[in-house]
Order: C-alpha cells, then structure tokens, then sequence
C-alpha cells in the first residue's frame, strides 16, 4: 500500500472503492458526471498549515499561487485559513478579491503586467509587486506616480542555479525569461533609489516548478543572503525574501521530499537576513488535493497496441501533452484480485495488460498515459487520474468544441459543486453571427 500521508493524501481505497475523505468517488461521479475534478479540502489544508508550521520560524506568508488552481472555491477555503495569494493578472487579483483574499496578503507578479493590471494592484494595496525587468520598473513606477501612491516592489533576481526540473518550467537561470540576472538586479537596485513612486521592501527569486531536491534552495538562498546585504548597502528597506515556491510532489510515489526538509534548507539563510519570508506554492498545495475521474467509453486494440478511450482528454488535463507528464491511473471500481492501489504504477501487474489512457480529441497528443499496466475495463467503468489537482482545470480549454469538466470540493462526507459544467450555449455565448 503507498504511503497515503505523503502520495494520495485523502484520497484512499476501501473495499476496492475509492474515496475523497468520507465520499465514495464513483457516487459523485455518478451526481454530477464525468469528466469531473474532485478536490479534498482536508489536503488543501493540511498542506498549507505544514507549510505554516514547517517555516514558522521565519513567521512566513504563504501565499498560494493562484495559477495553479484557482477554483473560486478553493481560494475562499485557503483565505479563511490565514492564506496569502501569488497572483500573475488581474484576473486572478479579480478571483483572490472575489473569493474574500487580503490584497495586503497578496504579492503580484508576472513578466508582462499591463499598465491597468498595475494600476488594479496599487487601488487594492496588494503587498508588493515582483518587478522582472527595467522596463517594467519604469511602468510601474510612472502609473504609481501618476496615481499619487508609491509602489511596494521586490526585484526578482536569478540566482543561475540549476534547479534539476523539467525545461519548461525552470525559471531561475540566466537565460531565463523571468526576473534579472544578479549584476542587472544590483544596477538597476542603485537606480531605484532615485525614482518617485516606487519603494523596494523585498527581494524575490523563483528558480522553478516541481523541484524534488532541496540542493537548488539552498544555493539559492545564500546567494539572496549576499544580495539583501547588498540591497541594504543602497538604503532599500528591505523586509521581506520572497523565495518564490516550487517545491515538488509525489506524481509517481516518492520523489518528492517532505516539505520540513525543504524548510531547514531554507529558513537559516532567511532568519540571517532578519527578514520576514513571503513564498508563492502552488502545486505543492493543490497538486494532490485533486483527482480528474473520468468514464470508459471504448477499448480498442491496433497491431500489439491497447488502447483504453475515456471522456478525459487533453483539452481537459494537458500536462501529459504538453511535459511529457506522469500521473498515476487506476480504477475507480478495483477489479477482484489487484492492487487498490499498487505500489508502483509502472510495473507490469499480474492482471493487467499495457494500454495508452486516451481521450476523444482528434490529436496524436491526445493521451493520459502510455503503455500503462491497467485491467480490462468495459464501457462505464471509472478511472480516476492522480495529482490533478494543480495545472489542471486552470489549463482546460474547449478544443473541439468540448464543454469544460465540472469541479467538486469535498468536506468529510458532504460535497459542493464549486464549477458546474459548460452547456453548448455557455460555449458560444461570446460569439456574435450579426455583422
């Protein structure tokens, strides 16, 4: 059996069922249909309060990261829990506002914030705003001066360590297209000084997404602890090290090491710098929290090659598609005799042939899983797809003119809808036939 406290969270097998908590999936699978995102609150929780603990040392500001999940009512249950925000748009500053989050409790950042989204944040009062370039410093800078308020920034700054994940979401090198290399932070940190209608409070860095060593945060952090001296050499009043997020978790079992050990490798070099640490997790909160179900609808076999088709696809779940994802699969319903679950998802299983879990889109790409060790399933069976929580539904789209999944947030034994699925109509409402 896989250790549930730190790979399947809340959700977990009884008699061959899976559950949510206290709730039997294929019941609500059967209420409000398939595809359909299942959330556990308890797991959202508990991962932001291990958070809270592990570093509270450094009396941190976890702010969620919005882009990972950012389900109204996912973001209500964090904010009611002493949550702060990481925001990228002014939707999502629109999302955090709606569902009760603290603009002072929320840090806005992004590569390419329009002059309105800047603006948005200043009328708010978010906390700071992560400054990525010259050329954003002086946007922001010129809208806060002409709005009569001073802007709270951090620069972000690249320490170039290598973060050991995959291309697409390593983010702290040089060549990165996110913040500024140390040199270029220290030059344009002497030119802040000078410039109205703005105040440096912090020093941001964020090197990359499902890190499951704690190696890159500590080279990382000693490079902050030399550039926040620096930082306080020029007069900036630097309060807050924002160390960004990433922190891995647990797709294929356990390669993701425990949220405490992240925290002894980062907490010395911030309680050093006397600052108080703001830091942006996003999939490490919700990445397991969530669950896609999905329905069988077809299997079919061509040459050696099974192929197991279901209501899930990539327009629904696209990290498969588009990182070369893993994610485990298993039955809902467990089959007489097998594993509920198996230890490793991988391994061939007496039972179980290897098939490629695909959808309905009309792509190559369109797949789940590939030569993956599943049990023969008929037409209605349920699947469930593991640690879907994070960079799932936010990157749903309608592609082939396919309604969005609905989401559910579980509490216990009770259930709420907290996105119901799209109609044909909600898909063309926008669209106008007239000249």
């Amino acid at each position: 059996m896989i250790e549930q406290s730190r790979t399947m969270d809340h959700f977990h097998y009884r008699d061959g069922q899976l559950y949510c908590e206290e709730t039997p999936v294929a019941a609500l699978a059967g209420r409000f249909g398939t595809p359909l995102y299942v959330y556990s609150q308890a797991t959202l929780l508990g991962q932001l309060k291990a958070l809270q603990t592990a570093f509270a040392e450094v009396d941190p500001l976890v702010c969620y990261s919005v882009k990972a999940n950012s389900n109204l009512g996912v973001l209500k249950v964090l904010a009611a829990h002493g949550g702060g925000f990481d925001v990228v748009s002014g939707g999502e500053l629109f999302r955090v506002r709606r569902a009760g989050g603290e603009p002072g409790k929320t840090v806005f950042a992004g590569v390419g914030k329009t002059d309105e989204e800047i603006k948005a944040g200043l009328e708010a009062g978010v906390l700071m705003f992560n400054v990525e370039s010259e050329a954003e410093l002086d946007a922001i800078a010129r809208v806060a001066s002409a709005e009569g308020r001073v802007a709270p920034i951090a620069l972000r700054v690249n320490p170039d360590v290598d973060p050991k994940t995959h291309r697409y979401v390593s983010t702290g090198k040089k060549e990165s297209k996110f913040g500024m290399d140390i040199d270029r932070s220290l030059r344009l940190a002497e030119a802040v000084a000078a410039m109205p209608g703005v105040s440096m409070i912090g020093m941001h860095m964020h090197i990359g997404s499902q890190i499951t060593t704690t190696e890159p945060y500590g080279g990382a952090v000693a490079k902050g602890v030399e550039i926040i001296a620096q930082l306080r050499e020029m007069g900036h009043p630097i309060a807050w090290y924002n160390m960004g997020g990433g922190f891995g978790i647990n797709y294929r079992g356990r390669e993701a090491r425990p949220i405490e050990e992240f925290a002894r490798a980062i907490v010395p070099g911030v309680t050093a710098t006397g600052c108080r640490l703001a830091m942006e997790p996003g999939r490490v909160i919700a990445g397991n929290a969530g669950i896609l179900v999905s329905r069988v609808l077809y299997t079919k076999q061509s040459g050696e090659k099974r192929f197991l088709i279901q209501d899930a696809a990539m327009n629904d779940l696209i990290r498969p598609a588009l990182y070369e994802s893993f994610h485990r699969i298993w039955p809902v319903a467990v089959p007489e005799g097998l594993p509920a679950p198996p230890d490793d998802f991988e391994a061939a299983i007496a039972g179980t042939e290897p098939w490629d879990v695909v959808g309905p889109v009309c792509e190559s790409g369109d797949f789940l899983a590939k030569d993956r060790p599943l049990p023969r399933l008929d037409r209605g069976a349920l699947l469930a797809t593991f640690s879907a929580g994070a960079y799932g539904m936010v990157m749903a789209s309608n592609y082939n003119t396919r309604p969005r999944a609905a989401e559910v947030l579980v509490d216990g034994a009770e259930a709420r809808l907290v996105r119901r699925r799209e109609t044909y109509e909600d898909l063309i409402q926008q669209e106008c036939l007239e000249a």
